[in-house]
């Protein structure tokens, strides 16, 4: 069984008597397309976007036995007044879940908050809840503030208290250390990294131990970062006991790696040795699939590296679709 849990919808249409700032879907002559316009950005939908008969096609024909759908990363828009950000959210988890009632055992849907406004964002969770979500997904960062920030603990509070799922999806910031043409692949990593960190730094991780938290893109470069953080806080290396002589920043809690080891993580990273790593530093019990779709194709078929990897039967099982059930709570064995 595989669960891909990292794909993405958007909804055909925005209501005729939406606020100016929505998005919006032209039509495209001769297709089923639509144009998603959305400020400045113009994006093709290819109709497995937003029709659920085509997606379940496309799961047949990649080998892919459910999917976990979560509001194309665009959508995520924390610049809007707050108002409309509530109505954008709502009526894109609307959209998604009457998608997801198409098939609820093969299409898994998440919704989204206003988490420029921390109160209503936490106020939906029990919307989403109610309308059959698994959870939400939020971006790594809210206006420039960390997800780790105090201001969003008790939303993160919230969602555990509903046995939501929550998935970070890392979002691109301009900077200006980096061109533009490194927004979709060096700055990515940067953020998934930021968002894990200021989970474990702001203390978030410690005060929501039962959050079943997920990152895209394996959380970026934190695992490589994970190592020299353990050291400052244990003064060791290798994980081997220790040597607080040799600590920078010591501190009685649960080490870096501890906390990291509550957190899942798609094995979207493009190469089997980052994966090799990725399981060796994290455990095979924190990996899911992940593919992008449809904004990125699927590897043909889809986890093809994975399945190609060799792994332990135990392992393969985990990643591919154990522990996609476990972080959306619905593991029963």
């Amino acid at each position: 069984m595989i669960i891909d849990a990292h794909a993405h919808l958007l909804p055909r249409d925005y209501p005729d008597d939406a606020p100016e700032c929505f998005p919006h879907m032209e039509r495209i002559d001769g297709s089923a397309d639509r144009l998603l316009v959305f400020d400045e950005m113009r994006f093709r939908a290819r109709e497995v976007f937003f029709e659920a008969e085509r997606r379940i096609e496309a799961m047949d024909a990649s080998g892919v036995d459910a999917e976990v759908i979560s509001p194309m990363p665009p959508l995520l828009r924390y610049d809007l007044p707050p108002v409309d950000g509530l109505a954008l959210a709502q009526h894109v988890n609307d959209v998604t879940a009457e998608l997801s009632r198409h098939d609820p055992d093969r299409l898994i849907g998440l919704g989204m908050v206003p988490m420029q406004d921390p109160d209503r964002a936490t106020g939906e969770l029990a919307r989403i809840r109610d309308r059959g979500l698994a959870g939400v997904e939020i971006a790594s960062n809210i206006g420039g503030s960390s997800i780790g920030d105090e201001r969003f603990l008790p939303f993160f509070q919230e969602a555990e208290r509903l046995g939501l799922s929550v998935f970070v999806h890392a979002m691109p910031s301009p900077m200006d250390r980096l061109p533009m043409s490194a927004m979709g692949t060096y700055v990515v990593g940067i953020e998934g990294m930021f968002a894990a960190a200021s989970m474990i730094l702001g203390g978030t991780a410690a005060a929501c131990p039962d959050l079943r938290l997920s990152f895209s893109h394996a959380a970026g470069g934190f695992a490589m970062m994970l190592p020299r953080a353990n050291y400052f806080w244990g003064g060791s290396w290798n994980e081997e006991p220790r040597d607080l002589e040799r600590a920078v920043m010591p501190d009685d809690g649960p080490s870096p790696l501890d906390y990291a080891r509550r957190f899942y993580y798609d094995s979207m990273v493009f190469d089997r040795r980052t994966i090799r790593y990725l399981i060796d530093l994290l455990g095979a019990d924190r990996l899911l699939v992940g593919s992008d779709f449809p904004a990125m194709n699927r590897e043909e078929p889809a986890a093809r590296t994975l399945r190609e990897m060799d792994l332990d039967p135990a392992d393969w099982e985990q990643i591919s679709s154990r522990n996609a059930l476990r972080w959306l709570g619905r593991d029963t064995e």
